[in-house]
């Protein structure tokens, strides 16, 4: 059952809570979960405990600092820390990540106090840093381009390249401009049948859109071993052997697949990286055994369905998903 009132947030925060306590390679998800919940609930203090428990975090390395803090300055500002969550967002900017979350937490949150230049400024100069000319738009860099075009209809600002980008990928029946309309409000006060019934088929379709982003299925999830996990688990398992020959074989074939999938239409890739006492846990509660050849793709379906799928394609000035630290168009994405 989906949670509905204050105190159903509360509770399922706290199952989420002790489940982080159960898996600690996925506490940072769980963590997220769990704020959110806690802010649905009006607990937005303790919600900022959980981004500050996890930006001081000296267990698991956190993968994602920046989205972290730009869900805390959203929530911070939400009750009355306008101040802080404003540093916090000027930090963001400064630091320039290079994942479009951040950038699109810190955006809409000051669209939503209607400061609308500056998240125009901050929609664009993340598109300028994440997205290059020509290139496909990666499935994460999307909502920056339908964001920016939200803003600039609500500013009254003609349209750009950005712009006709952001309404060549919007594929719902409704068209961007209509969605993003800022007039779109009037009609709810009218008593004419004919504009209710179009209000309500434009809401209809913006909730279609709404619900796709944020279910984010990922179809195919591959499994990356990084060069010592790779090693280990071959040491340990050497029956596995048959499923990679190198760890430069297993880089090049994940590629390859992600390739291969996407020209077939494949939509929202998505990358799991595993370890070895992760998966030798998760054999033992599948009670399998890890040398089993089978147990791979279950391992990695689940560690999608705990959030650990990172989309592929990166943006090509990203780091590369194999984690060589090189920028994706010089590493896996030279091809």
């Amino acid at each position: 059952m989906r949670p509905d009132t204050p105190a159903d947030h509360i509770t399922e925060a706290e199952r989420l809570l002790r489940t982080a306590a159960q898996y600690p390679e996925d506490h940072e998800p769980l963590f997220l979960q769990a704020a959110a919940h806690l802010e649905l609930a009006g607990e937005r203090a303790r919600a900022s405990s959980l981004y500050d428990e996890l930006l001081g975090s000296t267990g698991p390395a956190i993968e994602n600092p920046h989205r972290i803090k730009a869900l805390k300055a959203s929530n911070l500002w939400e009750y009355g820390h306008e101040a802080e969550a404003r540093a916090i967002i000027d930090g963001i900017r400064a630091a320039g990540p290079l994942d479009p979350a951040p950038w699109e937490i810190a955006a809409e949150t000051l669209e939503a106090h209607d400061e609308l230049e500056a998240a125009h400024d901050f929609f664009s100069t993340a598109l300028t840093l994440l997205l290059a000319p020509g290139e496909d738009v990666p499935y994460a860099t999307e909502s920056l381009l339908i964001g920016r075009h939200r803003v600039r209809r609500l500013m009254g600002v003609a349209h750009d390249a950005w712009d006709e980008l952001a309404d060549t990928l919007h594929t719902a029946a409704v068209p961007l401009d209509e969605l993003h309309d800022p007039k779109r409000l009037w009609a709810l006060g009218s008593s004419d049948p004919g504009e209710l019934q179009a209000e309500i088929n434009r809401l209809r379709a913006e909730l279609g859109t709404y619900r796709s982003a944020l279910s984010r299925p990922f179809p195919v999830a591959v499994l990356h071993w990084p060069e010592g996990e790779l090693r280990e688990l071959l040491t340990g398992y050497p029956e596995l052997a048959q499923e990679y020959v190198s760890h430069a074989d297993h880089l090049a074939r994940l590629e390859a697949a992600l390739r291969d999938l996407h020209a077939a239409g494949t939509p929202n890739l998505g990358i799991v990286t595993g370890t070895v006492p992760s998966y030798e846990a998760f054999a033992a509660s599948e009670a399998a055994s890890p040398s089993d050849p089978d147990l791979l793709p279950q391992y990695a379906t689940t560690l999608a369905a705990r959030g650990r799928a990172v989309p592929w394609p990166p943006a090509r000035s990203a780091a590369c998903w194999c984690g060589s630290e090189r920028p994706y168009r010089e590493c896996h994405g030279a091809g």
